[in-house]
């Protein structure tokens, strides 16, 4: 079971993760700020209650994880999201890394191809703070053209290739952050869609994330 009080303990070992990520690079202060105010035991059982604010990605259902704060501030600084873009995020999964773009005051569209995971964000009562985050079902590899185009996409799983189909829903001057690659270390590329449609690539660190995978899960 999660647990949904916020001590003071709690926000004190927060501010002490929020140092430790300023440490290793991330400067943005708006991005360091989300984090802060956002109670990320709330998004893991209560068995991690203890160990919520270490520095480490955490199992969640689905064999999936909860990323390392570090990394979701690192992906999320390299997006350069600004209030009211519009942005797609594939894989939901505990919806961690969307709301902390909620909380910079994007537009999100997140995708997860879990059911049981999007099932229990639906029913997550923080999450309905935000009225800022659209949840889907479905294939990440396909996006949602029906809600584009988008200012920036986010994928926060090891994608194989740089999936056509959501370069398309890219707005000419958007950015898509990925991490590509299906060996255990992903390099993480930052790829802007310029005002003719050719793509610029930039590459950044190495990550590790669980693969990106085609269709849906019941």
């Amino acid at each position: 079971m999660r647990k949904f009080e916020d001590s003071y303990r709690h926000k004190g070992m927060r501010k002490k993760l929020v140092d430790i990520v300023r440490e290793k690079g991330i400067g943005d202060e708006k991005i360091l700020d989300a984090i802060n105010r956002i109670p990320r035991h709330f998004f893991l059982d209560s068995a991690f209650d203890e160990i919520a604010y270490e520095d480490k990605a955490f199992p969640i259902d689905a064999d999936q994880t909860i990323s390392q704060p570090y990394t979701v501030a690192y992906q999320t600084e390299l997006l350069e999201v600004k209030p009211f873009m519009r942005v797609l995020e594939i894989g939901t999964g505990s919806a961690y890394q969307a709301s902390v773009l909620a909380e910079l005051g994007a537009q999100v569209f997140t995708i997860e191809r879990q059911k049981k995971l999007f099932d229990q964000n639906k029913t997550f009562d923080y999450l309905r703070k935000y009225p800022n985050i659209k949840f889907f079902y479905g294939d990440g590899f396909e996006g949602l053209p029906t809600y584009g185009p988008f200012d920036r996409v986010i994928i926060t799983a090891a994608a194989p290739i740089v999936p056509p189909k959501l370069v398309e829903q890219m707005k000419a001057g958007g950015m898509m952050v990925i991490p590509v690659d299906s060996g255990d270390l992903q390099v993480m590329k930052r790829i802007t869609k310029l005002e003719g449609g050719e793509l610029r690539t930039e590459v950044f660190d190495r990550f590790s994330f669980v693969p990106m995978l085609q269709g849906k899960i019941e």
